[in-house]
């Protein structure tokens, strides 16, 4: 990929959105990036910029709690399997027609905002049984690997188990530094991640962390619930776009 001015305009304008996002509502990065890039750059690219700034923006979150050993120690293998499944994941995606990977995109980021915006209770659809945590994990970490997000069933899984409200936070914030470092090897093992990628990917990190402080500052200001509203209506626009354009070709 050439890194032209265009595509640097573009990179900046998507994690400075995303960060504000983040900075308000305290998640949605990720599904932001990945709608806005997968729809210019294309799904490899669009999961390779987001892996840095993902990291970066999460690993705060994931250390910081006083939860993470007991996180560690409950969530084990549900963690486990999303890491192990990332790389078939990957492998699918080296191999199958990235526009059918796009549409599965746009599907999740749409069933995702719908959820919200009606609120579905995703934890209801996740299993609870015996084997609920690696088929869970193994499920989210397979989507990540072929479509970059961990939102589905991820999220909807540990929003099941009734943690309180900053474990669950802290939670989240493993799910998503573990499974994206595994994405980025896996990508790198696939010879999806390219040098410029990479770079622009740690140059992303500057204009997310610049949206996520404004979004902090607009959160005293703005009603969390319009805001929330108005992102996820976006979200589903986004969405039934991706899916409809690797319907159409």
């Amino acid at each position: 990929m050439t890194l032209d001015p265009f595509l640097l305009v573009l990179v900046t304008i998507t994690f400075v959105v995303a960060g504000l996002v983040k900075g308000v509502i305290g998640m949605g990065m990720p599904t932001v990036s990945l709608a806005l890039l997968a729809a210019t750059v294309g799904l490899p690219s669009a999961m390779a910029l987001l892996l840095a700034p993902t990291i970066i923006t999460n690993v705060w979150q994931a250390l910081v709690g006083g939860y993470l050993t007991q996180i560690v120690r409950r969530l084990w293998p549900f963690l486990l399997a999303s890491v192990v499944t990332v790389w078939l994941g990957v492998a699918i995606l080296a191999r199958v027609d990235v526009r059918w990977l796009s549409g599965l995109l746009g599907v999740l980021i749409a069933f995702y905002a719908l959820a919200g915006l009606f609120n579905l209770g995703l934890g209801k659809l996740v299993s609870r049984g015996r084997h609920a945590a690696p088929v869970n994990g193994a499920l989210t970490g397979l989507l990540t690997g072929m479509t970059g997000s961990s939102v589905f069933p991820g999220v909807a899984y540990l929003q099941s188990l009734g943690l309180p409200r900053d474990m669950l936070i802290q939670a989240m914030g493993v799910l998503f530094v573990a499974t994206t470092m595994a994405l980025g090897l896996s990508m790198g093992g696939q010879r999806l991640l390219s040098v410029e990628l990479g770079l622009l990917s740690l140059g992303a990190v500057v204009p997310a962390l610049v949206g996520m402080q404004l979004g902090q500052r607009l959160r005293q200001r703005l009603s969390e619930t319009t805001f929330r509203r108005v992102f996820l209506s976006g979200l589903l626009a986004m969405g039934v776009y991706l899916l409809m354009r690797s319907l159409l070709g």
